[in-house]
């Protein structure tokens, strides 16, 4: 959750224009107590309690042992189609849960703007 919270401040991510939206399998209950505790303020906390929204965007390939999506983002362009992907959380992938900001603003930026 320390990504969100960093995101949330960071002036080059708030300057892109997009919303940030965190999607779990955890119930609406845990995420917010988890949210609370670290200092998430304005990012939504999505329930995806039934698979639906991590399966159509094809997350799941990077599950973690638990089955549940590891660190990965999704850009959804105005039509619901993926503009950009990109795990961390794999091994295959590095394994990371936490990706600096200004690596994520670079990367999503390329993406919006060529």
């Amino acid at each position: 959750m320390q990504q969100i919270v960093d995101l949330e401040v960071d002036a080059g991510f708030q300057a892109l224009g997009v919303e940030l939206v965190s999607i779990a399998f955890d119930d609406g209950a845990t995420q917010k107590q988890a949210a609370e505790a670290v200092g998430v303020v304005d990012t939504p906390m999505l329930v995806d309690a039934d698979h639906s929204v991590s399966e159509a965007y094809d997350v799941l390939q990077w599950a973690v042992a638990t089955g549940e999506p590891g660190h990965t983002f999704v850009l959804v362009d105005g039509d619901g189609g993926i503009a950009w992907l990109r795990d961390y959380g794999a091994q295959e992938n590095g394994g990371s849960m936490y990706v600096e900001p200004q690596e994520l603003v670079d990367q999503i930026d390329v993406a919006l703007n060529g």
